[in-house]
């Protein structure tokens, strides 16, 4: 009942946000009440592309320097400033291309799966906790939620694949639904072990359980935690087809797997997709088990917990790309390999090992 009050006080302010914007612009007596719910979750959508946006900008030219300094090189330089303002003139050019349909792929499915990609990718940040009052929605079992929304994400390469009507998108869209459906199992038990370590399924309620500085983090919470986490971190990799687990998108196999008959604006909201979704993993590793926005330290608490937030996802992500550029690409085996005679069993270890230490030790 309290996680209802919460997410409806939440909502509430928002709406009440929007209808002072529009009092505001004179407009709120034009419209009935119930647009002014609908606008107030487009707004709500379009901030978090408007997110989304903005850190593929700044994680696209990261990890283009990033790659460059790996290789002993510069990376992009010409473009304004050491480079920064290669990626803003790359985002014009995708916009500015033609937007090629081929004749023999199915249209219908061929335009609809981009956009079920990405609003997948969106839909997972309303529930995401920024802050101790900065969420959208509160929900009581936000963490399934998230693990429902993101299994959207393999329809829609499914129809990308085989609506392309290329033998390289089909290839690449079975190699890419077989192996994020097979790495949800260690993801999702994984997050079941810091579940049973907060003994709640809210976001919010898992974040305040691990108030009080690092040490109360699930991290460092049991030494099955830990292992956890890593297991999670992993097998994320792999579910957002990230080095070394980007076997979908080999370019030395598959040209650019369930992508390759995409371009212009349809191919960036798919490459938009692939960096929320770094983002969005990272923001539930953060949640789960570093913390949140909680400090580190007691004494630290005065700096903003969406600064705490912020600066712990963006070292994951961080950490993302560093390993793309670190690793070399597996084979389809080893992927496999390490999905179900690898991370699966320890995830099963540590859910058993977790809840005997919360049980007997804690």
């Amino acid at each position: 009942m309290l996680q209802k009050e919460i997410q409806r006080e939440y909502y509430n302010k928002f709406v009440e946000l929007v209808v002072e914007i529009a009092k505001w612009l004179g407009m709120y007596n034009s419209l009935p009440a119930i647009w002014w719910f609908i606008i107030a979750s487009i707004v709500a959508a379009l901030f978090f592309f408007f997110i989304i946006a903005v850190f593929a900008l700044i994680a696209i030219y990261v990890e283009r320097k990033v790659s460059g300094h790996v290789q002993d090189r510069l990376g992009p330089m010409e473009t304004g400033w050491h480079g920064i303002l290669q990626t803003l003139a790359d985002t014009i050019k995708l916009f500015l291309k033609e937007d090629i349909i081929p004749a023999a792929v199915d249209r219908k499915l061929f335009i609809l799966a981009p956009v079920i990609v990405f609003m997948t990718s969106l839909a997972v940040f309303v529930v995401f906790p920024f802050s101790e009052k900065f969420v959208v929605t509160e929900l009581n079992i936000g963490i399934l939620y998230v693990v429902a929304i993101s299994t959207v994400v393999v329809p829609g390469i499914i129809m990308a694949g085989w609506s392309s009507n290329n033998k390289w998108s089909l290839f690449g869209a079975m190699r890419s639904a077989a192996q994020i459906v097979s790495y949800e199992i260690p993801v999702g038990l994984s997050i079941v072990c810091a579940v049973m370590a907060a003994g709640d399924l809210s976001m919010q309620g898992i974040v305040v359980k691990q108030a009080g500085g690092f040490w109360n983090w699930f991290i460092f919470s049991n030494p099955f935690t830990f292992v956890a986490f890593f297991i999670y971190f992993l097998a994320s990799l792999a579910e957002v087809n990230r080095m070394p687990f980007d076997i979908p998108e080999a370019e030395s196999e598959l040209v650019a797997g369930y992508m390759t008959e995409y371009s212009g604006i349809r191919w960036a909201f798919f490459f938009l997709a692939e960096y929320g979704n770094m983002l969005a993993v990272s923001i539930i590793a953060v949640t789960l088990f570093l913390g949140g926005w909680q400090a580190p330290f007691p004494a630290l608490e005065f700096i903003p917990g969406w600064l705490w937030f912020l600066c712990k996802t963006l070292f994951l992500v961080f950490v993302q790309i560093w390993m793309r550029w670190t690793l070399p690409r597996l084979r389809v085996d080893q992927l496999m390999y390490i999905c179900w005679k690898v991370l699966t069993p320890f995830a099963f270890v540590c859910i058993f090992g977790g809840g005997l230490w919360q049980v007997l030790i804690k």
